[in-house]
Protein backbone atom coordinates (compact mmCIF):
# COMPACT_ATOMS: atom_id res chain seq x y z
CA UNK A 1 0.00 0.00 0.00
CA UNK A 2 1.30 3.45 -0.99
CA UNK A 3 0.26 6.51 1.02
CA UNK A 4 0.73 10.15 0.01
CA UNK A 5 0.59 12.78 2.77
CA UNK A 6 0.06 16.26 1.33
CA UNK A 7 1.10 19.26 3.45
CA UNK A 8 -0.06 22.61 2.02
CA UNK A 9 2.36 25.33 3.09
CA UNK A 10 1.91 29.10 2.91
CA UNK A 11 4.70 31.06 4.67
CA UNK A 12 5.42 28.23 7.09
CA UNK A 13 9.14 28.79 7.66
CA UNK A 14 8.70 28.74 11.45
CA UNK A 15 6.74 25.49 11.62
CA UNK A 16 7.35 23.32 8.56
CA UNK A 17 10.75 22.06 9.70
CA UNK A 18 9.48 20.52 12.92
CA UNK A 19 6.47 19.04 11.13
CA UNK A 20 8.64 17.37 8.46
CA UNK A 21 11.02 16.05 11.09
CA UNK A 22 8.26 14.56 13.25
CA UNK A 23 6.24 13.10 10.36
CA UNK A 24 9.29 11.68 8.59
CA UNK A 25 10.72 10.08 11.72
CA UNK A 26 7.38 8.58 12.71
CA UNK A 27 6.44 7.13 9.33
CA UNK A 28 9.96 5.95 8.54
CA UNK A 29 9.74 3.69 11.60
CA UNK A 30 6.50 2.20 10.24
CA UNK A 31 7.44 1.96 6.58
CA UNK A 32 9.30 -1.35 6.46
CA UNK A 33 6.50 -3.39 7.99
CA UNK A 34 3.32 -1.44 7.29
CA UNK A 35 3.33 0.50 4.02
CA UNK A 36 5.22 2.78 1.70
CA UNK A 37 4.72 6.54 1.93
CA UNK A 38 5.71 9.94 0.61
CA UNK A 39 5.34 13.39 2.14
CA UNK A 40 4.54 16.07 -0.43
CA UNK A 41 4.80 19.71 0.63
CA UNK A 42 2.80 21.94 -1.71
CA UNK A 43 4.15 25.46 -1.28
CA UNK A 44 1.79 28.17 -2.45
CA UNK A 45 2.41 31.93 -2.84
CA UNK A 46 5.12 31.81 -0.18
CA UNK A 47 7.29 34.89 0.39
CA UNK A 48 9.44 33.53 3.22
CA UNK A 49 12.07 30.75 3.43
CA UNK A 50 9.65 27.79 3.41
CA UNK A 51 11.12 26.35 0.20
CA UNK A 52 14.70 26.55 1.48
CA UNK A 53 13.75 24.72 4.66
CA UNK A 54 11.86 22.02 2.77
CA UNK A 55 14.84 21.54 0.44
CA UNK A 56 17.07 21.00 3.47
CA UNK A 57 14.80 18.33 4.91
CA UNK A 58 14.43 16.68 1.51
CA UNK A 59 18.18 16.00 1.62
CA UNK A 60 17.82 14.34 5.04
CA UNK A 61 14.64 12.38 4.33
CA UNK A 62 14.40 10.89 0.84
CA UNK A 63 10.61 10.43 1.04
CA UNK A 64 9.98 14.16 1.21
CA UNK A 65 9.13 15.91 -2.04
CA UNK A 66 7.68 19.31 -2.83
CA UNK A 67 5.93 21.45 -5.42
CA UNK A 68 6.02 25.24 -5.51
CA UNK A 69 3.28 27.44 -7.01
CA UNK A 70 2.78 31.18 -7.23
CA UNK A 71 -0.97 30.76 -6.84
CA UNK A 72 -2.30 30.90 -3.29
CA UNK A 73 -4.89 28.93 -1.36
CA UNK A 74 -4.99 25.76 0.70
CA UNK A 75 -7.63 24.26 -1.56
CA UNK A 76 -5.52 24.98 -4.64
CA UNK A 77 -2.47 23.41 -2.98
CA UNK A 78 -4.35 20.28 -1.92
CA UNK A 79 -5.84 19.85 -5.39
CA UNK A 80 -2.37 20.04 -6.94
CA UNK A 81 -1.26 17.39 -4.46
CA UNK A 82 -4.22 15.24 -5.47
CA UNK A 83 -3.20 15.50 -9.13
CA UNK A 84 0.35 14.48 -8.22
CA UNK A 85 -0.91 11.54 -6.16
CA UNK A 86 -3.05 10.22 -9.00
CA UNK A 87 -0.18 10.45 -11.49
CA UNK A 88 2.12 8.60 -9.09
CA UNK A 89 -0.55 5.94 -8.47
CA UNK A 90 -0.81 6.20 -4.68
CA UNK A 91 -3.47 4.00 -3.06
CA UNK A 92 -4.34 6.46 -0.29
CA UNK A 93 -4.03 10.23 -0.66
CA UNK A 94 -4.56 12.58 2.26
CA UNK A 95 -3.67 16.01 3.54
CA UNK A 96 -2.75 17.55 6.87
CA UNK A 97 -2.03 21.10 8.08
CA UNK A 98 1.58 22.21 8.42
CA UNK A 99 1.26 23.31 12.04
CA UNK A 100 1.38 19.86 13.73
CA UNK A 101 -2.06 20.35 15.28
CA UNK A 102 -2.56 16.81 14.01
CA UNK A 103 0.34 14.65 15.15
CA UNK A 104 1.74 11.89 12.92
CA UNK A 105 0.22 9.33 15.29
CA UNK A 106 -3.20 10.97 14.86
CA UNK A 107 -2.81 10.91 11.08
CA UNK A 108 -1.74 7.27 11.19
CA UNK A 109 -4.98 6.60 13.06
CA UNK A 110 -6.80 7.63 9.88
CA UNK A 111 -4.75 5.15 7.85
CA UNK A 112 -5.49 2.35 10.30
CA UNK A 113 -9.22 3.02 10.36
CA UNK A 114 -10.09 3.74 6.73
CA UNK A 115 -10.73 0.02 6.11
CA UNK A 116 -13.58 -0.37 3.60
CA UNK A 117 -14.60 3.30 3.68
CA UNK A 118 -13.91 5.52 0.67
CA UNK A 119 -12.45 8.19 2.91
CA UNK A 120 -11.94 9.15 6.52
CA UNK A 121 -11.81 12.59 8.15
CA UNK A 122 -10.42 13.65 11.51
CA UNK A 123 -13.03 15.19 13.79
CA UNK A 124 -12.70 17.31 16.92
CA UNK A 125 -16.38 17.18 17.79
CA UNK A 126 -17.33 13.50 17.97
CA UNK A 127 -17.20 11.20 20.96
CA UNK A 128 -13.68 10.33 22.19
CA UNK A 129 -12.05 13.26 20.38
CA UNK A 130 -9.62 15.38 22.41
CA UNK A 131 -8.75 19.04 21.85
CA UNK A 132 -5.91 20.82 23.67
CA UNK A 133 -6.12 23.44 25.03
CA UNK A 134 -9.83 23.81 25.46
CA UNK A 135 -11.11 26.18 22.72
CA UNK A 136 -12.43 29.61 23.61
CA UNK A 137 -16.16 30.20 23.73
CA UNK A 138 -15.91 32.45 20.67
CA UNK A 139 -14.18 29.75 18.62
CA UNK A 140 -16.73 27.15 19.73
CA UNK A 141 -19.63 29.39 18.70
CA UNK A 142 -18.11 30.16 15.29
CA UNK A 143 -17.35 26.51 14.54
CA UNK A 144 -20.78 25.30 15.67
CA UNK A 145 -22.65 27.97 13.70
CA UNK A 146 -20.61 27.16 10.60
CA UNK A 147 -21.25 23.43 11.05
CA UNK A 148 -24.99 24.04 11.52
CA UNK A 149 -25.04 26.06 8.30
CA UNK A 150 -23.24 23.29 6.41
CA UNK A 151 -25.55 20.59 7.74
CA UNK A 152 -28.69 22.58 6.85
CA UNK A 153 -27.54 23.62 3.38
CA UNK A 154 -25.97 20.33 2.29
CA UNK A 155 -27.72 17.76 4.49
CA UNK A 156 -24.46 16.13 5.53
CA UNK A 157 -24.04 14.41 8.91
CA UNK A 158 -20.48 15.47 9.73
CA UNK A 159 -19.84 17.36 12.95
CA UNK A 160 -16.47 18.70 11.81
CA UNK A 161 -15.83 19.38 8.14
CA UNK A 162 -12.92 21.76 8.75
CA UNK A 163 -10.40 19.73 10.76
CA UNK A 164 -7.19 19.79 8.73
CA UNK A 165 -6.58 16.05 8.36
CA UNK A 166 -8.35 13.92 5.78
CA UNK A 167 -7.54 10.73 3.87
CA UNK A 168 -9.15 9.22 0.76
CA UNK A 169 -8.78 6.29 -1.56
CA UNK A 170 -7.43 6.91 -5.04
CA UNK A 171 -10.71 6.45 -6.91
CA UNK A 172 -12.57 9.12 -4.96
CA UNK A 173 -9.63 11.53 -5.34
CA UNK A 174 -9.99 11.21 -9.11
CA UNK A 175 -13.60 12.35 -8.74
CA UNK A 176 -12.52 15.26 -6.54
CA UNK A 177 -9.98 16.50 -9.09
CA UNK A 178 -12.57 16.32 -11.86
CA UNK A 179 -15.33 18.13 -9.95
CA UNK A 180 -13.88 20.31 -7.17
CA UNK A 181 -14.05 23.99 -8.02
CA UNK A 182 -13.62 26.08 -4.88
CA UNK A 183 -10.29 26.77 -3.19
CA UNK A 184 -11.49 28.96 -0.34
CA UNK A 185 -12.99 28.17 3.09
CA UNK A 186 -15.58 25.88 1.46
CA UNK A 187 -12.99 23.57 -0.11
CA UNK A 188 -13.40 20.82 2.51
CA UNK A 189 -17.19 21.08 2.34
CA UNK A 190 -17.01 20.88 -1.45
CA UNK A 191 -15.02 17.62 -1.25
CA UNK A 192 -17.44 16.03 1.19
CA UNK A 193 -20.46 17.16 -0.80
CA UNK A 194 -18.97 15.70 -3.99
CA UNK A 195 -18.49 12.45 -2.08
CA UNK A 196 -22.11 12.51 -0.97
CA UNK A 197 -23.45 13.18 -4.46
CA UNK A 198 -21.43 10.25 -5.79
CA UNK A 199 -22.54 7.89 -2.99
CA UNK A 200 -19.10 7.52 -1.45
CA UNK A 201 -18.98 6.63 2.24
CA UNK A 202 -16.81 8.83 4.46
CA UNK A 203 -16.06 7.96 8.08
CA UNK A 204 -15.75 10.67 10.72
CA UNK A 205 -13.00 9.64 13.10
CA UNK A 206 -12.27 11.08 16.57
CA UNK A 207 -8.89 12.75 16.69
CA UNK A 208 -6.42 14.31 19.09
CA UNK A 209 -5.92 17.91 18.06
CA UNK A 210 -3.56 20.42 19.65
CA UNK A 211 -3.96 24.12 18.90
CA UNK A 212 -0.62 25.61 17.87
CA UNK A 213 0.93 29.03 18.24
CA UNK A 214 1.62 31.03 15.12
CA UNK A 215 -1.82 30.84 13.57
CA UNK A 216 -2.68 33.81 11.35
CA UNK A 217 -6.41 33.25 11.72
CA UNK A 218 -8.52 36.32 12.39
CA UNK A 219 -11.62 34.70 13.83
CA UNK A 220 -13.96 37.61 13.13
CA UNK A 221 -12.97 37.93 9.50
CA UNK A 222 -12.73 34.16 9.05
CA UNK A 223 -16.29 33.60 10.27
CA UNK A 224 -17.62 36.00 7.61
CA UNK A 225 -15.43 34.46 4.92
CA UNK A 226 -16.69 31.01 5.90
CA UNK A 227 -20.29 32.18 5.65
CA UNK A 228 -19.87 33.65 2.16
CA UNK A 229 -17.90 30.59 1.03
CA UNK A 230 -20.60 28.05 1.91
CA UNK A 231 -23.34 30.26 0.46
CA UNK A 232 -21.32 30.46 -2.76
CA UNK A 233 -20.97 26.67 -2.80
CA UNK A 234 -24.69 26.22 -2.27
CA UNK A 235 -25.47 28.53 -5.18
CA UNK A 236 -23.10 26.57 -7.41
CA UNK A 237 -24.94 23.37 -6.50
CA UNK A 238 -28.46 24.68 -7.06
CA UNK A 239 -30.69 25.96 -9.84
CA UNK A 240 -29.55 29.46 -8.88
CA UNK A 241 -26.12 28.74 -10.36
CA UNK A 242 -27.27 30.46 -13.57
CA UNK A 243 -26.98 33.72 -11.62
CA UNK A 244 -23.49 32.91 -10.35
CA UNK A 245 -21.65 34.85 -13.08
CA UNK A 246 -23.72 37.91 -12.23
CA UNK A 247 -23.22 37.58 -8.48
CA UNK A 248 -19.56 36.53 -8.57
CA UNK A 249 -18.07 40.05 -8.94
CA UNK A 250 -20.14 41.28 -6.00
CA UNK A 251 -19.25 38.29 -3.86
CA UNK A 252 -15.59 38.58 -4.87
CA UNK A 253 -15.50 42.24 -3.86
CA UNK A 254 -17.01 41.49 -0.44
CA UNK A 255 -14.76 38.45 0.08
CA UNK A 256 -11.59 40.39 -0.77
CA UNK A 257 -12.61 43.19 1.63
CA UNK A 258 -12.73 40.60 4.39
CA UNK A 259 -9.19 39.41 3.83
Amino acid sequence: MKVLIIIPAYNEEKRIGNTLKEYSSYFENLRSTKFDYEILVVINATTDKTEEIVKGFKKKFKRINYLNFKEAGKGFAVKQGFIYGIKKNFDLIGFVDADMATSPAAFYDLIKNINDYDGIIASRYVKNAKVFPKPTLQRIIVSRVFNFLVRVLFLMPYKDTQCGAKLFKKEIVKVFVKNAGLTNWAFDVDLLYIAKKNNYIIKENPTIWRDKEGSRLNLKKASLQMFFAVVQLKILNSKAKIFYKILKPIGGFIYNKLK
